[in-house]
């Protein structure tokens, strides 16, 4: 049985550096710093908007308001203007590389997927993404959850082969 601390057998994907970033570069570490600036604003608007509050969470969960269904709201629609532009013939990522988003099947794996998402953020009562805003934001005690997701990530990529995918 392979234990959940071992390393993959698989090397994990490269991403590709576009042509003007070569190792080595201040480009790489100037890209790096502008996805790090732009993460700190997402999650300073996260912890600002209340979206990473637990109590607000719990609010949405219990249909006693509407402020997170609206946030909610927002995000699927963006995602869906944005996945609508990456399925453009042609599309291509902001450093250049061409998108290329292949069909989904077997949908069953992402209902079960959602189910499990889901059922922990009903516990634990906060996303993953705010987690970490949570934690910048004075909440060290998220850091619970955040080792207990990682933990099921790393379960997951160990019997990952023994799933229907």
């Amino acid at each position: 049985m392979t234990s959940v601390l071992e390393p993959r057998s698989e090397p994990a994907p490269r991403i590709p550096r576009p042509a003007h970033a070569a190792p080595g570069t201040g480009a790489v570490i100037a890209q790096l710093g502008v996805w790090m600036l732009l993460g700190t604003i997402f999650g300073l608007a996260l912890v600002k908007s209340e979206a990473a509050s637990w109590f607000r969470i719990q609010e949405m969960l219990r249909f006693a308001g509407p402020k997170l269904f609206l946030v909610l709201g927002s995000a699927v629609v963006t995602a869906g203007v944005c996945f609508a532009a990456m399925r453009r013939p042609g599309a291509k990522a902001l450093l250049g590389m061409t998108i290329d988003l292949p069909p989904k099947t077997g949908l069953h794996r992402y209902w079960l997927g959602g189910i499990a998402f889901g059922a922990g953020w009903g516990l634990v009562g906060v996303c993953p993404g705010p987690m970490w805003a949570l934690v910048g934001g004075g909440a060290p005690v998220i850091l619970v959850a955040i080792f207990a997701a990682i933990l099921g990530t790393r379960t997951y990529a160990a019997l990952r082969h023994r799933l229907p995918h």
